[in-house]
C-alpha cells in the first residue's frame, strides 16, 4: 500500500525491501478546465490552458552538484549516459489520467558518485507563453516498485504555486546503503531546465 506523503516528509524506499533494484517515478498534472468562472476562468479567457509541462531528472555528486552536462535527463536528452536513469519521452498537453511523463531509475546501476537525483517539472516557454503554476492543478510525484508495479509512495503537491514557472516536486537520494525518497513540494521562477541546471553547476 502506498504511503501518502505530507510536504517535507520522507520515506526509506530499500531499507526492508532488499529485492527493490528498479523504480518508476511517475508525474502527472491536469490543466486548468475551461468555464470555472471567477478570477482565474476569466484570466484564462475561459478556456482550457495549454501549457506543456515537462518533466526531468539532475543527477547530483554529494555536494549537490551536477555531474557533466549530460547528467540533466529530459525530453532532450532521455538517458542517462550509465543507463540507470530513463526517460518516458515528452507529453504536451498534461490531458487524461494517470502519469503524464515518467522516468525509470535502476538503482544497482546509478553510479557511486551520484548522490542525489532531483525530480524538476518546468513549463516550456513560460516566459513567452505567460504561463505559470497557477494555471495547472492536482500535480503530483509517485514511486512505484518497476517489478511489481506496486506504488510506494504518492505525494500531492497543494500548496499555491501561482506566478511560478518550476515545480520540484521530490527527491530520491543515498543514505548510507539505502535509498530514501523526500516530498519536496518548492516552486521558483527559473524559466527553463537550463536556469534549474545552473543551479547546480
Amino acid at each position: 500500500m502506498a504511503i501518502s506523503l505530507q510536504k517535507g516528509q520522507k520515506i526509506d524506499l530499500t531499507k526492508g525491501n532488499s529485492s527493490l533494484n528498479s523504480i518508476m517515478v511517475g508525474l502527472g498534472w491536469d490543466p486548468v478546465q475551461q468555464g470555472g468562472g471567477g478570477f482565474l476562468g476569466g484570466l484564462l479567457g475561459g478556456k482550457s490552458s495549454n501549457v506543456d509541462c515537462d518533466a526531468s531528472v539532475l543527477m547530483l555528486d554529494e555536494n549537490d552538484r551536477l555531474l557533466d552536462k549530460k547528467s540533466v535527463i529530459y525530453f532532450g536528452n532521455l538517458q542517462s549516459h550509465c543507463g540507470s536513469v530513463r526517460h518516458s519521452g515528452d507529453n504536451l498537453t498534461g490531458q487524461g489520467e494517470g502519469d503524464d511523463e515518467q522516468i525509470r531509475v535502476d538503482l544497482q546501476k546509478v553510479p557511486a558518485n551520484v548522490h542525489k537525483l532531483v525530480f524538476v517539472v518546468n513549463i516550456y516557454q513560460a516566459v513567452q507563453r505567460k504561463q505559470h503554476f497557477g494555471m495547472i492543478k492536482n500535480a503530483f510525484i509517485r514511486v512505484v516498485d518497476a517489478s511489481t508495479n506496486m506504488e510506494m509512495a504518492h505525494f500531492n503537491l497543494t500548496d499555491n504555486y501561482s506566478g511560478l514557472t518550476s515545480l520540484f516536486p521530490g527527491e530520491i537520494y543515498r543514505y548510507g546503503n539505502e535509498w530514501k525518497f523526500a516530498a519536496v513540494g518548492q516552486g521558483t521562477s527559473d524559466a527553463s531546465i537550463g536556469d534549474i541546471a545552473g543551479r547546480y553547476a
